[in-house]
Order: structure tokens, then sequence, then C-alpha cells
């Protein structure tokens, strides 16, 4: 399977996309169209959990100015300590797609080791100690490794940030693999191989060619990033866009009761069926209560949302956008109280392992 073909096949996958109606590169335009023309041409591929964000267009630049700026982007830190956190991290979450997608990219990089461990939820068994330690952090299991500068602790906190927010999106709208459904279990190993070899990062673009697809909003950004950085522009441009959507489609106290479960959350499943929900839910008037219950479990429990949970909430957001948003919303609430508790964890000694 040729290069050009497992981009085709991974564009054909947008139709996998559940709930919602992804828009065909074809058919894209305005800010769609730019986003997907600077999603393919830096991550070398238009990659479902992007373009499935497409029926909000603000949301989809919101979501793309977090994963290029963090991952994509060149940094101090190099790409594949950053793939191990996004792996890490999904894990974690028990996201298989996005875990399968970056052991694949680690793997690429010359740590088979490292992939075959993350892939399995196994970061214990990973060899190089820096290494398992960074996945470990990740996981919110240990601290940094000793030599991380303050930039790269920026970089890694930023990319568990937007995998926090893309593990949940992804759970809610698309199965547990990249690879076409269409693709038999007899050919998947081969697939894996060349979607891999696909995967593997080129060199890194320019920072910050992003933050054009939404408006600078003068706010300082995340307490983890450095004041005036284009870490701290982009995912405070980002966080506007989600905030914008989410007032768009969920009541304020509907948000307010989702901020404040999660700042009383440990960060554990909250457990087996869906009546730990129901509590909250209580305080809330009937119709407000579907589309609350739907951004309760994507902020804390996304693997609990099913087609009853989705359907009874569409009732009152209008159409794909309004699911899209009230989702993202959801999800980037989750993603921004996680990261910020990541941030806080002790550093080793300011001395550099920037570049690894």
């Amino acid at each position: 399977m040729a290069p050009g073909l497992v981009r085709v096949a991974l564009r054909r996958t947008l139709k996998d996309v559940k709930h919602v109606e992804a828009v065909r590169p074809r058919r894209a335009r305005g800010l769609v169209r730019e986003v997907y023309r600077q999603v393919e041409r830096d991550f070398g591929m238009l990659a479902p959990p992007m373009a499935l964000h497409s029926p909000s267009p603000e949301v989809l630049a919101a979501a793309w100015l977090m994963l290029r700026e963090s991952l994509v982007a060149a940094g101090v830190s190099g790409r594949a300590d950053r793939e191990v956190v996004a792996a890490a991290v999904s894990a974690a979450n028990d996201c298989p797609y996005c875990v399968e997608v970056h052991a694949m990219a680690i793997g690429s990089l010359g740590q088979p080791d490292a992939a075959a461990a993350l892939a399995a939820n196994a970061p214990g068994e990973i060899a190089d100690d820096a290494t398992r330690a960074l996945a470990g952090w990740a996981r919110g299991a240990g601290d940094l490794p000793e030599g991380v500068s303050p930039a790269a602790a920026a970089e890694f906190t930023a990319v568990a940030t937007a995998f926090h927010y893309l593990n949940r999106v992804v759970t809610v709208f698309l199965g547990d693999s990249p690879l076409p459904d269409q693709v038999p279990e007899s050919a998947r190993g081969t697939a894996k191989a060349v979607l891999g070899h696909f995967l593997r990062p080129g060199t890194p673009p320019p920072a910050g060619q992003s933050l054009e697809f939404l408006p600078a909003t003068g706010a300082d950004g995340p307490d983890w990033a450095e004041p005036g950085s284009t870490l701290a522009d982009a995912f405070a441009r980002a966080g506007a866009a989600f905030e914008a959507a989410g007032t768009d489609v969920l009541p304020p106290r509907v948000r307010e009761l989702v901020r404040r479960e999660l700042k009383a959350w440990d960060g554990r499943p909250p457990g087996l069926g869906r009546s730990w929900a129901d509590g909250p839910l209580v305080e809330l008037p009937p119709a407000e209560r579907p589309a609350a219950r739907l951004a309760l479990l994507v902020a804390k429990a996304p693997y609990q949302v099913d087609d009853l949970v989705v359907a009874a909430a569409r009732r009152g957001p209008a159409g794909d956008r309004g699911l899209i948003e009230l989702v993202s919303w959801a999800a980037h609430a989750a993603a921004e109280e996680l990261g910020r508790r990541l941030s806080l964890r002790p550093r080793g000694e300011d001395v550099s392992r920037d570049g690894g």
C-alpha cells in the first residue's frame, strides 16, 4: 500500500465518523478548506480526529491550533519525546485509536520498545529511564525527568493538554482504530507498517503558522506557558473559541456545573454505569439535563457516551455543529483542568534534555 493510497484510504474513513457528517475535502470552503490544507501539509494527512470538527469551523481551527503548536511544530523538545507524552496520555485515557497512531509514530522514530510498551499500556516496561519517567509523568504518576528545561516542560504540558482533549472527542466520534474498517484482519499488520512509515515525522514546520486561523485574545494563556510565547497565544486563542462555542450551546449553569465537577474530580474513572452523573444533574431543570449529562460524560467518562445519550442531547443544540460544539467545550474544560494539574508537578533540575 503506497503512501498516496494510505492518504486516500484515511480520507475515506471520514465516512466512519459517528454522530456527525464531516465536511469532505472537495466540499470544504473558507476556514475549513484553509485548515484542511495546513493539516495535510504539516501533519501529512487529513487526520479524521481533525476533520470530525469541521461542522464547526472555529472549533476545527481551535483543535488544530492545539495539536499543531504542541506536537507538530518546531520547538525545543524532540518530536519523539512529545509523541511519548501523546501516547501515554492516550493510553491512560483508554483511547485505542490515539494510542495506535502515536505508538506507530514512536516506532517510526526509532523507539520500538517504547512504542510496544505504550501500545500495551505498560509504560513501566520502557527500557530508557528518562523516557519511562516522561511517560509516567504524562499519566500523572511521577515527576518529569531530571534535566527537562522549563520550555520543554511547557511543550510536554501542551501535548498532554491537547491529548486530554483529543482523546475525549475521538472516543465519542471515532472507532478504535485509524485503519479503515474495510481492511481485512489478514492485511492489518501490513497496513499498520505502511501507516507507521507514513506517520514518520519529517522536518518540523515553523511554530505559529496556525495562529492566523483564530483572532488574538489579549489573554495570557495557560499558567504553564511562558507569557508571550507561541504556545500561550495558541492555547489562549483556542480556549476562547471553545468557550464561545460552549456559550452558544450550553446554559451558564450547565457550564458552571461541569467546571465544578471537574474541580472536585480526582481524575479516576467515576465508576461503572452512569448513575454517578444523576446527583449533580438534579439541580438543573429537566430540559437542560440531557445536554448536561452528555457534557459531564465527555468530561469525566467519554467511554460511557452512547447513541442514546447523544440523541437525547441533540434535542437541544441544533444539528451537527451544535453537537460538535457541546462535546468540544466539555472535552476542553476537562483538558484544561487536567493540564493545569500536570504543570504543577515538581520538575527535576533545570539542565537541558531539549532536542531528545
